[in-house]
């Protein structure tokens, strides 16, 4: 265990010199709720536009955190036989992917609290105490999502594959979860279904004080497991050859 937490200590050093990682995680969700978050005057899901999007922008740079610098990384490390060197040491066998996972939720974390620190200073959103760690809490859950698809990408394919792959996931997820605006429609009931609407309807769920549905919590639940397993067989099916 000591073992594993000095290797996610180094890994979390070298990610705080990694400025296009920060970019994304945290400057671009800045950015646009300075532009953004206080010049609609909407109600979206049941609350105002500016708690809306304080949710969506803190699980933008959430999730673009934990998916996109975690696959790229990963896979370039595996190439460069970093991972391979690792696997000659006593460290366990996951401690890597562990240590990942970690530094990911770590670095999440630190996207989430500005967002919300905007969200409350600069947008006016006004929350009871319990509702800002809960709403904090199911963005940063939803982020392990993709910290273990990462994961699974990051192991499966080349460096030069891995950034188009990773691009497309993003754009995906962020679309069709209305992450760049409110779903309505057929766009809705298809978004409904990915992890990035769940956790934001969720989220604006918990504010707004209407009771949160079972299903989007579910969803969350089963997209994790299945992006955990998709890890588990890429980092199986490499342990011989890297």
């Amino acid at each position: 265990m000591r073992s594993t937490l000095m290797l996610t200590q180094a890994e979390l050093k070298r990610l705080l010199r990694n400025k296009r990682y920060f970019l994304f995680t945290v400057a671009l969700p800045v950015v646009l709720y300075l532009v953004l978050g206080r010049q609609v005057n909407a109600s979206v899901y049941g609350v105002s536009f500016r708690a809306f999007y304080m949710v969506d922008m803190a699980m933008l740079g959430a999730f673009s955190g934990a998916l996109n610098g975690n696959a790229i990384r990963i896979s370039q490390e595996k190439k460069e036989g970093w991972i391979r060197q690792l696997r000659l040491t006593p460290l366990p066998a996951n401690a890597y992917v562990i240590s990942k996972v970690i530094v990911s939720m770590a670095i999440t974390m630190v996207s989430i609290v500005i967002v919300f620190l905007l969200g409350r200073f600069y947008g006016g959103v006004h929350l009871p105490v319990w509702e800002w760690f809960a709403v904090a809490f199911v963005v940063w859950f939803s982020a392990t999502i993709f910290a273990a698809l990462a994961v699974a990408i990051g192991y499966n394919f080349a460096p030069d594959q891995v950034q188009p792959i990773t691009m497309i996931v993003y754009l995906g997820f962020a679309i069709l979860g209305g992450i760049w605006y409110p779903l309505s429609g057929a766009l809705k009931t298809v978004g409904e279904f990915t992890p990035t609407y769940q956790a934001v309807k969720i989220g604006t769920d918990v504010i707004e004080g209407s009771a949160v549905s079972a299903g989007l919590a579910m969803g969350l639940v089963v997209w994790l497991a299945v992006f955990i397993g998709l890890a588990i067989v890429a980092v199986r099916g490499t342990a011989e050859t890297v």
